[in-house]
């Protein structure tokens, strides 16, 4: 188990506020953070890889102690045994795909064999720059594999690619997260990705957690009744004297809808349809 308590000031857009996380995690769980930008997401994620320090708080891995502000321990990231996979992959140009691997450990067999189990080796000697995305995603992946890691951090890992190759890696995500018996933490926007992927969801707001529960209660227990619902983002809103048409879109889609003059772009919101009239809440 993994057992992490923090506090950090912060400065956001609505000036300053505290991180102020306390949650556990458990062995083999694939565990998500959502919320919106700027709430301290990937601050938090920094902090358990030990690239920044939280003001007080601890982290304990297993017994092991990482961070403990009041003892004043503070292992530097290199004896944490983490794997953390950034949004640009971080993967080394001048390095083949094999290169890339042996530097994170200097195992040839081991290389051998995740290369194979994530579907790389026959790339293994090109660079990546000669990668799409999502094969580059996927060697960032192995990379952090070859040190068997007590805790996968993953940091919007999908979201500079399409959604087409993302739904892909999505799955094949989620089975390296089982094939290797591994205990992730992701970082992602993305409401679908989540549902996909995790087992429990972390929903965060100005550095404080709202709600913990399981996919489906943090986004499919819904404000209004109806035959369905859906979760979109109002991208345009086209106003008038009377009223306003919003632009929302959702997985990929466009729709327009009449909406309340309280809806802004940017809003997250909830559509849903009672009787035979659209019902749109800002969420």
């Amino acid at each position: 188990m993994i057992k992490i308590k923090v506090r950090k000031k912060l400065f956001g857009y609505n000036g300053e506020f505290w991180l102020d996380i306390d949650f556990e995690i458990e062995k083999n769980e694939f565990l998500a953070v959502f919320g919106k930008s700027g709430s301290g997401k990937t601050t938090l994620l920094r902090i358990i890889a030990g690239l920044e320090v939280a003001d007080e708080g601890y982290i304990e891995f297993d017994g092991k102690v990482y961070f403990d502000s009041k003892k004043k321990i503070n292992l530097p990231p290199q004896k944490r045994n983490v794997g953390f996979v950034f949004q640009n992959y971080a993967l080394f140009p001048n390095m083949t795909v094999y290169q890339n691997l042996l530097y994170a450990l200097n195992d040839k067999k081991k290389a051998d064999e995740i290369l194979k189990k994530v579907e790389l080796y026959q790339l293994k000697d090109r660079y990546p720059y000669t990668l799409s995305g999502g094969q580059q995603q996927r060697v960032a992946l192995a990379r952090v594999l070859m040190r068997n890691p007590d805790i996968l951090l993953l940091d919007e890992p999908l979201s500079a690619l399409d959604q087409s190759i993302r739904s892909k890696l999505q799955e094949e995500l989620k089975n390296i997260h089982k094939n290797f018996g591994l205990t992730s933490l992701i970082v992602s926007h993305d409401m679908v990705e989540v549902f996909k992927l995790a087992d429990r969801v972390i929903l965060i707001n100005q550095g404080k957690i709202e709600k913990v529960g399981k996919p489906r209660d943090i986004f499919i227990e819904k404000p209004v009744s109806g035959k369905f619902s859906f979760y979109g983002e109002v991208i345009d809103i086209k106003e008038s004297d009377i009223f306003n048409i919003a632009v929302i879109e959702v997985n990929g889609s466009l729709i327009e809808i009449i909406v309340d003059k309280e809806i802004k772009v940017g809003d997250k919101v909830l559509v849903g349809v009672k009787g035979f009239n659209p019902v749109i809440k800002k969420v």
